[in-house]
């Protein structure tokens, strides 16, 4: 599985976080990575570590966010382009793995993707806004 594959994968896990809490959200970790073709034992654990990483540090990516969101608080965004957001925004300050301008643009792509017609313009200028 490319790693564009796993970040929209983690990307849809995450916008889970917005529906469900604690153990919910565990057993829909679960479901999902169940019912996923073609992924390794290996790539499930990554994905596992990512999205855990995530969860733990979603109230300090979230005031990452809000301290550049102007007009635009976490709580009033779309949860689409929060979902995305907070991926990035994890993968350019937690996860040396990923080259910022990397993050960036995936982030954008999956905007372009499942998101409303403004939210790669605002992703962007969000994110831009971090660098």
């Amino acid at each position: 599985m490319k790693r564009s594959e796993i970040r929209e994968n983690l990307f849809k896990l995450v916008y889970c976080i917005e529906f469900h809490t604690g153990e919910e959200l565990q057993e829909q970790l679960t479901s999902y990575l169940t019912e996923l073709e073609g992924v390794s034992e290996q790539e499930q654990e990554y994905m596992v570590h990512k999205f855990e990483d995530i969860v733990s540090r979603t109230e300090e990516i979230d005031s990452r966010i809000n301290g550049v969101a102007r007009g635009w608080k976490t709580v009033r965004m779309g949860k689409t382009d929060l979902a995305i957001l907070r991926l990035a925004v994890y993968e350019m300050q937690y996860d040396d793995s990923v080259p910022v301008k990397v993050a960036i643009n995936e982030a954008v792509e999956l905007a372009k993707r499942f998101g409303g017609d403004d939210s790669p313009s605002f992703i962007n200028g969000i994110l831009a806004k971090l660098v």
